[in-house]
């Protein structure tokens, strides 16, 4: 699996910045090289065949900042969206013709993540 990826996020916190609950409005973006695996609700078959694309898409966020000292914090943050999935579909993982291109559209899960954050 090759990819790279790009979120950029607004958040508003009820309390002061970078502590207590926030919440956010993200963006996403990026391009995939998979094969050899597996990937549920989106590319079933990628185990048998090589997908090649883009894809675009936003969601909301929520999450808590707690702070570990003077310029460190932890958070957790989930968030809820859609993604579009544009895609070529290849015959084997390394080579081979193309058998089919499309996009697929996915709802749910578009961010679960633990950060440690340095404060400057």
């Amino acid at each position: 699996m090759r990819h790279w990826s790009l979120m950029p996020e607004y958040r508003y916190w009820f309390c002061s910045p970078l502590n207590g609950h926030f919440i956010g409005v993200h963006a996403l973006g990026g391009q995939y090289n998979v094969s050899g695996i597996k990937i549920p609700l989106i590319f079933d078959d990628a185990d048998r065949f090589r997908y090649q694309g883009w894809y675009a898409g936003g969601g909301f966020t929520y999450g808590y900042s707690h702070i570990l000292g003077k310029h460190w914090n932890v958070e957790a943050a989930i968030g809820v969206g859609y993604i579009y999935f544009d895609y070529k579909k290849y015959e084997c993982q390394v080579c081979g013709a193309e058998v089919d291109r499309g996009h697929k559209n996915y709802i749910g899960l578009t961010k679960a993540a633990i950060n440690f954050v340095y404060v400057f």
